[in-house]
């Protein structure tokens, strides 16, 4: 049974448990918060096709531009478009304007179709024939489409 001195000091010492939290808590000042730019890109590994070899390590940067050659290797996020060069055909360059993308080709490469794919691999995948128009001027052909709401793949056949 407790008597009325114990339960005062247990509530004076709940008391002064509550004061030292309170005043301790003023005391502590406020910390600087950041949050860092960190990234870990890839993981590392090779790729290859015909004739051609890509490595990449982790760690190396994912943004910006590599060429060399006639080479242009474009790290980061690919667009909603892009161009895809066959081998032997002629150079499909791409160029995003407002909310369209234009694909054009050397005029000397007449006989050549532009195609299109939403997907590079996987079951059922095919590549068919661009439903848009071409125009040509002087040194090239060319065809502008809509930019597309996911990720369209584009390339040159010979039909």
């Amino acid at each position: 049974m407790k008597t009325d001195s114990n339960r005062w000091k247990s509530k004076s010492f709940s008391a002064a448990v509550c004061a030292l939290y309170f005043t301790l808590s003023l005391c502590v000042q406020a910390q600087s918060n950041a949050i860092n730019w960190f990234e870990v890109s890839g993981g590392g590994g090779t790729s290859t096709n015909g004739g051609y070899s890509l490595s990449g390590t982790i760690g190396q940067a994912d943004a910006g531009t590599l060429s060399g050659g006639g080479f242009t290797l474009e790290g980061g996020f690919w667009s909603g478009a892009v161009a895809l060069q066959t081998p032997g055909a002629p150079t499909l360059t791409i160029q995003v304007v407002g909310s369209s993308v234009i694909l054009s080709w050397p005029l000397t490469a007449d006989g050549w179709a532009l195609r299109e794919s939403p997907a590079l691999a996987g079951t059922g995948v095919s590549w068919n024939l661009s439903p848009q128009a071409c125009t040509t001027n002087a040194n090239t052909i060319s065809v502008t489409v809509p930019a597309p709401g996911g990720v369209k793949f584009y390339r040159l056949q010979k039909p």
